[in-house]
């Protein structure tokens, strides 16, 4: 049987094994849309998943949720860059693509200079890719 990817999930396949690629630590990539449906994910060759998608699916919804909540406030703070959760076993990031996506991204708890790769890497790249999704 021939899988054939549609053109929208080959932009983000790309999209996604870029940012994965961007640093080592990077454990595992999503880009949801506005609505908090988790559209794709990639995770780096031979991780062993800590969620399942649904888990992910939910996690996804009410980050964004959240996200959505502190919009009200950027005109007095600036807009959100990205907002982090460190756990006990990873660090999670979410963040704006433009105003249909967004990236999530998981690092390893080891990795302790996520700042420097959101702020100098990520985001750059997200920026630099300007990522426009076909609709069909």
């Amino acid at each position: 049987m021939i899988v054939t990817l549609s053109t929208k999930d080959t932009v983000l396949e790309e999209f996604i094994l870029n940012v994965l690629a961007l640093d080592k630590s990077i454990r595992w990539v999503g880009v949801a849309s506005s609505e908090g449906e988790l559209l794709l994910v990639k995770r780096r060759k031979d991780l062993v998943p800590l969620m399942t998608y649904e888990e992910n699916q939910e996690y996804t919804l009410s980050a964004i949720n959240r996200h959505k909540s502190r919009v009200k406030f950027q005109e007095k703070i600036g807009k959100l860059l990205y907002a982090l959760g460190k756990y006990e076993k990873l660090t999670r990031v979410v963040a704006p693509i433009n105003d249909n996506f967004y990236l999530l991204i998981t690092f390893d708890i080891e990795e302790l200079n996520f700042d420097y790769l959101m702020l100098e890497k990520v985001i750059p790249f997200v920026t630099s890719n300007n990522l426009s999704i076909p609709m069909k």
